[in-house]
């Protein structure tokens, strides 16, 4: 194999590479097979003795680093120009506390959707209470009034049965909007990563 075909085939081996590194190796080894040919080898010897391609393009694959969506992610966006940064300085009395507020009101909508599901699961326990008092009450209590309380603790341990389905689906629900606040709240910072 001469120079040329050599490097070639390196540069379609980097061919995921970007191209100022793929440019920068391709120089590296073309003056590499320059100077073994000053030596006194053959083009052909001074190729051969590098390696084959396919040895060559995976060492310099794993001593590249990485690139793409980490490449990508780590890439300075776009520089403020000056007048936007004053605006920022300018404004900020202005943005950073309505910026508080929107924060604060945000976490006491969070906070009131937890206290209702809190709320229903404690209305959830108090319906189990009483179905178990109704239950305890009818083995003290003889007459009308055993009946009366074993009716309203059946009634208690029905409605108790069909709200414990309703408590979990609301707090499925709610924890699946937290997971999706938090989700939406990180790429805020992190981004989104490249396709």
């Amino acid at each position: 194999m001469n120079k040329r075909e050599f490097l070639a085939r390196l540069r379609l081996g980097l061919s995921g590479l970007p191209q100022d590194d793929i440019e920068e190796r391709l120089i590296f080894y073309s003056e590499m097979i320059d100077d073994r040919m000053e030596e006194g080898h053959s083009e052909t010897e001074a190729v051969g003795s590098i390696g084959t391609v396919d040895d060559v393009v995976s060492q310099i694959l794993t001593d590249a680093p990485p690139t793409g969506p980490v490449e990508e992610k780590n890439k300075p966006g776009r520089s403020m120009r000056p007048w936007e940064i004053t605006l920022l300085v300018l404004g900020f009395p202005v943005w950073f506390p309505l910026l508080i507020a929107a924060f604060a009101v945000l976490l006491a909508v969070y906070i009131v959707l937890w206290s209702v599901v809190l709320s229903l699961w404690a209305a959830e326990v108090s319906l189990w209470a009483v179905a178990l008092s109704g239950a305890v009450v009818v083995f003290t209590a003889h007459g009308p009034g055993g009946v009366v309380m074993l009716s309203a603790g059946l009634c208690c341990a029905g409605l108790s049965i069909l709200l414990f389905f309703g408590c979990k689906a609301v707090t499925k629900g709610i924890l699946r909007l937290t997971r999706r606040a938090a989700l939406w709240f990180k790429s805020l910072f992190v981004g989104k990563e490249a396709a």
